[in-house]
């Protein structure tokens, strides 16, 4: 059972500002945003899978104020903290794979971050091929996420995500994420790799469509 809910009404009108401090333990959103920035230029459709309530969603629209971006989860509250410019955003409760089913090849960029965790082991692989069916011609994806490891910020990030959300949480490393993504994408469409701070753990792919 979730606690996460129950956890973030007892914060009220506070609540942005403590998920903010809370998110920041484990990543710093500026330096990915900063990343991304190096890594994508000047996109026009963007795609965020699993987009939850906005946090990354809300620097996109900071950095590429004149993309288009569709935040999509399959939660009813997606994009509910989301505070930034909202006349080219949208969110959508909605599958990746309705995407790709009703708008294939329509998003030059789109981002999966911190979301294949929470993705049982039998669906990745459909996850991953709808996302490859939303990217444009010459498209560009970001893969993000929340390396396993024996370490005390491990086990934490392990614990709050567990209680927090109730899901069965399952991490890869990122040797095996690579090895998850060069076997859908292709081991050439790994463009680069990198780490977000403030931990090791935090690692992220530059991959093309």
């Amino acid at each position: 059972m979730a606690i996460g809910p129950t956890v973030r009404r007892l914060f009220g009108k506070y609540e942005p500002q403590i998920a903010a401090l809370y998110r920041s333990i484990y990543i710093d959103l500026d330096d990915y945003i900063g990343q991304i920035e190096r890594w994508v230029k000047n996109p026009q459709r963007i795609l965020e899978i699993g987009a939850g309530e906005g946090a990354v969603t809300e620097r996109l629209a900071q950095a590429f104020p004149n993309a288009s971006i569709t935040g999509i989860d399959i939660t009813d509250n997606v994009g509910r903290l989301y505070a930034g410019p909202t006349g080219k955003v949208t969110f959508e409760q909605k599958t990746v794979q309705e995407v790709a089913a009703s708008q294939p090849g329509s998003y030059d960029f789109v981002i999966l971050s911190d979301v294949l965790h929470h993705v049982p082991t039998n669906l990745r692989p459909e996850i991953l091929s709808s996302a490859r069916q939303c990217l444009s011609k010459d498209g560009l994806m970001i893969f993000k996420d929340w390396g396993r490891a024996r370490t005390p910020i491990h086990l934490m990030c392990l614990a709050s995500d567990r209680y927090l959300t109730g899901d069965d949480v399952s991490f890869l490393t990122a040797t095996e994420a690579e090895k998850l993504l060069a076997h859908h994408f292709g081991a050439s469409a790994i463009a680069d790799r990198t780490t977000i701070a403030p931990w090791s753990n935090n690692y992220a792919f530059l991959i093309n469509g």
